[in-house]
């Protein structure tokens, strides 16, 4: 599961006396905006050609959708049909697997560098670094990669929803981290939400949040 393997390598880090950074990202809308030309292209570049590429084009275009409204004052509203010119349908079982293949290429980017660790649209990434001082430079260069990536996947990463931490076994620690300090727009903070649990900055799973 996602949550331990993030959970086993901040602790591995701390252990190995390391200092630890996360980053949780979060994507405006991210299986809404994923553009299908984008997509094609990357599934054929994984080998997915012929028979199958044009199997998926035909199942990811000419989809129509429309919002119905529905009250116990009112008769029903209902818009009109319009044609869904991006995104992979929610609730199906490709519409996950089809997200992970348009953002399976951004990990090895920053892989020198962070362990990025993906489930469906949540996107994190673990910074660390046995010297305290560099480890600013790799958050920043991890948010200019990340920031390029989803720009060129026109996908929008939500500022105010994406928190950053940096991690101590040390319960009275306190983050040396300015965001400020390194041009980046994030929300600094002691926990984050990663798969509707929360994680405190030093590991005591005081508070957990399953949804």
């Amino acid at each position: 599961m996602a949550i331990f393997k993030l959970a086993n390598q901040i602790l591995s880090h701390i252990n190995n006396k390391s200092s630890v950074c996360g980053i949780v990202c979060d994507l405006t809308k991210a299986f809404d905006t994923v553009n299908h030309d984008i997509l094609i292209s990357k599934l054929e570049y994984y080998g997915i050609i012929g028979k199958t590429s044009k199997l998926i084009k035909s199942y990811s275009s000419n989809r129509y959708q429309r919002v119905t409204i529905k009250t116990s004052h009112a008769s029903n509203c209902i818009s009109a049909w319009e044609l869904v010119q991006h995104g992979v349908s929610q609730g199906s079982i490709l519409g996950p697997l089809l997200f992970l293949f348009y953002i399976n290429d951004l990990p090895h980017l920053v892989k020198d560098i962070a362990l990025p660790i993906l489930f469906a649209d949540d996107t994190s990434f673990i910074i660390p670094n046995s010297n305290s001082m560099n480890i600013y430079q790799d958050l920043k260069l991890v948010l200019e990669i990340t920031q390029k990536w989803f720009k060129s996947n026109v996908m929008l990463l939500n500022y105010d929803k994406t928190t950053f931490m940096q991690f101590s076994s040390n319960i009275s620690y306190r983050s040396t981290v300015n965001t400020q300090s390194i041009d980046c727009k994030i929300n600094l903070t002691n926990s984050i939400k990663f798969v509707g649990i929360i994680i405190e900055f030093s590991l005591t799973w005081k508070n957990i949040l399953i949804i």
